[in-house]
């Protein structure tokens, strides 16, 4: 993924390459009606033509998406020259990538922080959670354990048990972080919308990346215990 920092505005007022008139950040010049490539700087939800907010209605997303694609789509450009036919592909293309972030609302604020230079993909390998720590070590005690039944033959029904309640136990904690990276959504929405500026901004993504790092440990937990009860089913 390509990113760049949140706060590059394209430039809205670029030129017609066809005919000169000014489309101030459109996909089609006003005035001839001619593909225009994407301004400098135009972000996923620019595509759009929605404000950076992560609280989004998904309903919205996907008719405008339909709309743009009809729009945008290679067919209609089958007699046009090869400037605006390879336009409408890359624009077509550009498409599909920004609705496929936008409307999962993990990888929403994921390019959102990558924009920002926040989160980077190949990050080192996350550490547990502090308050995590006693319940990840218990869990590892139980695999360990399970796999050694097995391979030893042994009885495995205790086991399986703890593990069942592990799972359970940790996708209710997945839930909560869920919850809290939604309320977290509501308070970058607010900043966007007052206008709270750079610094805020900065600080909000920094508490949404501590929320996706755990996050992603705690579902990895949830997925190694499904893993290990689906081998003994």
């Amino acid at each position: 993924m390509s990113v760049t920092k949140t706060r590059t505005e394209p430039s809205l007022s670029a030129a017609c390459w066809s005919c000169g008139a000014v489309v101030n950040g459109g996909h089609f010049c006003p005035s001839c009606g001619k593909i225009q490539p994407l301004p400098a700087g135009t972000d996923y939800f620019g595509v759009f033509g929605l404000p950076r907010k992560l609280r989004m209605n998904l309903a919205e997303l996907e008719q405008r998406f339909h709309q743009l694609s009809w729009k945008l789509h290679p067919d209609n450009f089958m007699r046009a020259s090869e400037f605006e036919r390879n336009l409408s592909l890359e624009r077509s293309s550009e498409l599909n990538d920004a609705y496929r972030a936008l409307q999962d609302p993990v990888a929403r604020v994921e390019y959102l922080l990558a924009r920002g230079g926040v989160r980077k993909e190949g990050a080192a390998k996350q550490q547990a959670p502090p308050e995590l720590l006693e319940e990840v070590f218990e869990l590892n005690e139980s695999l360990d354990e399970l796999k050694e039944a097995r391979e030893s033959g042994g009885e495995i029904g205790q086991l399986r048990e703890r593990l069942l309640a592990a799972q359970r136990n940790f996708q209710e904690k997945l839930n909560e972080v869920d919850a809290e990276l939604e309320n977290a959504f509501g308070g970058w929405d607010q900043a966007v919308e007052s206008s709270a500026g750079e610094a805020a901004e900065r600080e909000l993504m920094a508490r949404m990346n501590e929320i996706l790092n755990r996050r992603s440990y705690i579902r990895n937990l949830v997925a190694n215990v499904q893993k290990e009860l689906v081998e003994e089913e």
